[in-house]
């Protein structure tokens, strides 16, 4: 395995954070549907029948195939750093989708993580 990543392997990366955040963005909304309200029990219940968790971990799942698969031609400790991309890309989605604040604080942070990639990447 090459220590230098290819644009093809960044581009497998990235789509992987992509999908990483798009679960996160199924998760919330499972969330949001089911409430805050009801016993444990109760809560788990409807999550189980509750499509937008089913398909948060279906796609997980997916995700956990495609990990696999990456790390037979990329080295763990190139790959894993581009998880941190999920971390960025999850909040700004999460802005979009569900009005939730972005803070002068996050913003800062996302831009270290993505500075942090350009250097790992090249």
């Amino acid at each position: 395995m090459n220590e230098r990543l290819t644009t093809t392997q960044i581009a497998i990366l990235c789509s992987y954070a992509l999908g990483m955040a798009a679960g996160q963005l199924l998760f919330k909304a499972a969330a949001l549907r089911i409430g805050s309200s009801g016993s444990v029990p109760e809560r788990i219940f409807a999550l189980l029948h509750n499509w937008l968790f089913v398909l948060a971990l279906v796609l997980y799942f997916a995700l956990a195939l495609v990990w696999v698969w990456i790390l037979s031609f990329t080295p763990l400790s190139r790959a894993y750093l581009f998880v941190a991309l999920a971390f960025a890309l999850t909040p700004f989605a999460a802005s979009l989708v569900f009005g939730e604040p972005l803070s002068a604080r996050v913003l800062i942070g996302i831009l270290v993580i993505l500075f942090g990639l350009v250097l790992v990447s090249g």
